[in-house]
């Protein structure tokens, strides 16, 4: 076929019209070099081409990523024409030049030319880029103008361009002046929904879409997953592997439902989306591969978290595997690992970005390697070109508040070139927690009353100290202002995964059904742990009651609760893993550690900030934390 097509050629006996069929045929083929050598042919003719072969030598370049050989044709072009400006317009939307698009479009106008279907998905899509409604707004009146508002193509883009713009009153209306709708237009809209949270609009399209693709189950299973929905992503997704199904999971559903795995901390839940995955040969994608790493890091097993990385092919490990498997050491404590991870990455030739340096430092807090995170961060810009941001310096304030170095915390925060936020004062308010400065705490606390006015916790914090200071008049005063402020504290609780379900427990909570089974486990507890060495630290459970009752508050709290439950569903052989919604409190982490040796259980409890792992009466954080 080339050969027919490019015989006359040779022999000069084309006129230039008949060059259009040539580079149509080389846009199918990706022939960009045989392409190149027909341009250089027309050029020493001394022809320059006209609007329709002009357009195919656009398309031709901008399908090879020649953007700049393609703007040159069109600048050369004799004859302007739509189909010209079009091809134009695509090439530069496909490869995010956003505002030149605008500008062709609107020269397009000031020319007298129209634009059509094939015009107006490619604007829209550029105003959705630069996030502009405005000039949204103003390209939809054009369509208005010209009819074609009705075009399944340019509606669907339309309600494209107005979901990510954030205005959904404007997409529904237009999906609903929609006479046809494909299912793209649907999808846009569950999307938009999702995005914000309105689940029950997304829920009823998706139950009303006559067809459904896997883009539309995708949407769904990945709004639910990034919204903390993880029950109803997961259960979405196993209606997906139905037999009755019309549509299978792809790596992009794999890819959004592992999260929600996470989220809950489901681990044998992810290990069967994993074996999916293995199967169907879904496996070997590498946004799936990092997904999996990060899955298996936040459900608790680090071990599997690290043979899936190693398991990469070299070539395939990008920034964000890195990070992930950076970010992972680093939340389960493991300093060094963090480090050397992060040497390895340099060594790969992988440039580092602000995520890398935050998981970076995080891993040296948590594990004490105060001079290893210092050096690292008074480089960063230096070597590696990364300014450090927010998240930076609450790593490093951390670093140092942990380490007893309070004053050069704070020092580092009065010296910081932008405003110090919560997760800055929050780290100093721990820092002061952990080493008795009350002093440091109460400055870091008023600091957190007025960014964080609804937050709890930062006055539970400072009234404990108070308490333990025996303050009383402080703590009476706190109280009173969380009740005037209607504040609630948030509850404490914690969940186990036994046999494929998340069991929820709350501090002092009788509901579940083992409910009298755990308590009379956790009566027995305390003689147990005694004759181990325990004495109970009631500092946790300040309050202006007996110590006694103090004893029993503490006995009741919700992690403990979990793993009672695991001890009494699991074989002996089982690693229990529970999750917290705070962070875990010095006398259970005390307690955990001893039903670890007594009962020979490993338990890793995932908090609010960090992995613990207990074994034989130790745990990995070596009680730094």
């Amino acid at each position: 076929m080339l050969k027919i097509l490019l015989q006359p050629l040779y022999q000069n006996s084309f006129p230039p019209s008949s060059y259009a069929p040539i580079f149509q045929y080389l846009i199918g083929k990706n022939f960009l070099k045989l392409g190149q050598q027909v341009h250089a042919h027309l050029a020493v003719r001394g022809i320059y081409p006209n609007g329709l072969v002009a357009a195919k030598m656009v398309a031709m370049y901008a399908s090879s990523g020649e953007i700049d050989s393609a703007s040159h044709i069109f600048d050369n072009a004799t004859e302007p024409s739509s189909l010209l400006y079009n091809a134009m317009i695509r090439a530069l939307t496909l490869y995010g030049i956003t505002d030149r698009t605008i500008q062709l479009y609107f020269q397009m106008h000031s020319l007298g030319l129209r634009g059509d279907n094939f015009t107006y998905p490619f604007v829209f899509k550029s105003c959705a880029d630069l996030c502009d409604i405005w000039l949204g707004k103003c390209v939809h009146g054009s369509i208005l103008r010209c009819g074609l508002v009705f075009d399944i193509y340019v509606g669907t883009s339309l309600i494209d361009m107005y979901v990510k713009c954030g205005d959904l009153i404007e997409a529904r209306k237009q999906f609903d002046e929609m006479p046809v709708r494909d299912v793209s237009s649907w999808n846009a809209l569950i999307a938009g929904y999702m995005k914000d949270g309105l689940f029950k609009y997304a829920e009823e399209l998706f139950e009303k879409m006559p067809t459904r693709n896997i883009v539309s189950w995708t949407a769904m299973i990945s709004g639910y997953a990034q919204n903390g929905l993880a029950d109803k992503s997961l259960r979405l997704f196993d209606k997906m592997l139905d037999r009755d199904s019309e549509v299978r999971p792809n790596w992009v559903t794999i890819m959004s439902v592992l999260p929600a795995c996470a989220h809950s901390a489901e681990l044998e839940r992810g290990r069967k989306i994993h074996s999916f995955a293995r199967e169907t040969g879904l496996e070997k994608n590498p946004s799936v591969q990092t997904a999996l790493i990060a899955m298996y890091a936040k459900c608790g097993s680090l071990v599997d978290a690290r043979l899936c990385f190693d398991q990469m092919n070299p070539k395939e490990k990008k920034l964000v595997a890195w990070n992930t498997m950076v970010t992972a050491y680093a939340s389960h404590g493991c300093g060094q690992e963090a480090v050397s991870t992060f040497e390895d990455m340099i060594r790969a030739g992988v440039q580092p970005d602000g995520i890398t340096f935050t998981g970076l430092l995080s891993g040296c807090s948590h594990s004490g390697l105060v001079d290893v995170g210092l050096r690292y961060f008074d480089c960063m810009s230096s070597v590696y070109f990364v300014e450090p941001g927010h998240d930076h310096y609450a790593c490093v304030v951390d670093l140092l508040g942990r380490a007893g170095r309070l004053v050069d915390a704070y020092n580092l925060i009065s010296q910081m070139p932008m405003a110090a936020g919560p997760s800055i004062w929050g780290s100093l308010l721990a820092a002061g927690r952990s080493h008795r400065n009350l002093e440091i705490a109460e400055l870091a606390a008023k600091k957190l009353f007025i960014l964080e006015p609804d937050n709890s916790g930062n006055y539970v914090v400072l009234s404990n100290m108070y308490a333990e200071a025996g303050m009383w008049e402080e703590v009476n005063y706190l109280r009173i202002q969380l009740k005037s402020q209607r504040i609630m504290k948030n509850p404490g609780c914690s969940w186990i995964e036994f046999e494929g379900k998340a069991h929820l427990f709350l501090g002092g909570d009788t509901s579940h059904p083992q409910a009298e089974q755990i308590y009379m486990f956790l009566e027995a507890l305390p003689a147990k742990i005694r004759a181990a060495g325990y004495i109970p630290d009631t500092t946790f459970a300040l309050h202006d009651v007996s110590e006694e009752e103090k004893e029993q508050n503490l006995s009741s709290h919700s992690e403990r609760l979990a793993i009672a439950f695991g001890i009494l569903n699991t074989s002996p052989d089982t690693v229990l893993r529970v999750t917290k919604n705070l962070r875990i409190c010095g006398d259970c982490h005390t307690v955990i550690k001893l039903i670890s040796k007594i009962y020979e259980r490993e338990i890793i409890v995932r908090d609010v900030n960090r992995f613990h792992h207990f074994k034989d009466g130790s745990c990995s954080c070596r009680d730094y934390w």
